[in-house]
C-alpha cells in the first residue's frame, strides 16, 4: 500500500507557494489514492490535473500500481480543515453538534479551532408581549461537532 506520508508531502511540495490548501487524503487497500483540495475562490480542473500529473510523475507504478484521483472538496459537503471554516466566514453554514441538534446560521467568526455562528431565535424582551427576532452567537469546537456545511442557496 502506498504510504499516505508520501503523498503528504509530494502534495505539499505542489501547494508551495500557491493559494491553495490541502483538505484530506485517503488511500484505500486496493492504492486508490484520493486527494481534496481547495481554494477561497474555487479550485480549478487545470489545477487539479497539474496536481495530479504531478503526483504521478514522482510515484513508480512499475514499484506500486495505484489509481489516482484529485479533486476540489465537495461545495456540500462538511468541512475537514479549519481552513475551510475561515473560507465561509460571512456564510450560512449548518451544524450538527454531537447531541444530534442541528443549527443554521451565519459564520461570524474563527479562532483556533473554535468557531461561532450567529442564529435568529425568537425571544420574548422583559415587559413585551410578543416575542422579536434576535441575533445569538453560538460558539462551537471543531472537534465536538458532528459536521459543520455551508448552506447552498440559489435565492
Amino acid at each position: 500500500m502506498i504510504d499516505k506520508n508520501i503523498i503528504a508531502t509530494l502534495v505539499d511540495e505542489w501547494l508551495k507557494d500557491k493559494e491553495y490548501f490541502l483538505v484530506d487524503i485517503e488511500i484505500s487497500q486496493d492504492n486508490k489514492i484520493v486527494v481534496e483540495i481547495d481554494h477561497a475562490d474555487g479550485v480549478w480542473i487545470e489545477d487539479c490535473v497539474e496536481l495530479s500529473k504531478y503526483i504521478e510523475d514522482h510515484l513508480d507504478r512499475d514499484k506500486e500500481d495505484f489509481e489516482l484521483e484529485v479533486g476540489s472538496a465537495g461545495l456540500g459537503q462538511p468541512f475537514k480543515v479549519t481552513q475551510q471554516y475561515v473560507n465561509f466566514i460571512g456564510r450560512e453554514v449548518e451544524v450538527l453538534d454531537q447531541d444530534g441538534k442541528k443549527t443554521k446560521g451565519v459564520l461570524k467568526s474563527v479562532e483556533g479551532r473554535s468557531f461561532t455562528v450567529t442564529t435568529q431565535e425568537k425571544i420574548k424582551p422583559e415587559g413585551k408581549k410578543r416575542p422579536v427576532l434576535t441575533d445569538v452567537d453560538k460558539q462551537f469546537d471543531m472537534d465536538k461537532v458532528k459536521y459543520t456545511k455551508y448552506i447552498i442557496s440559489f435565492k
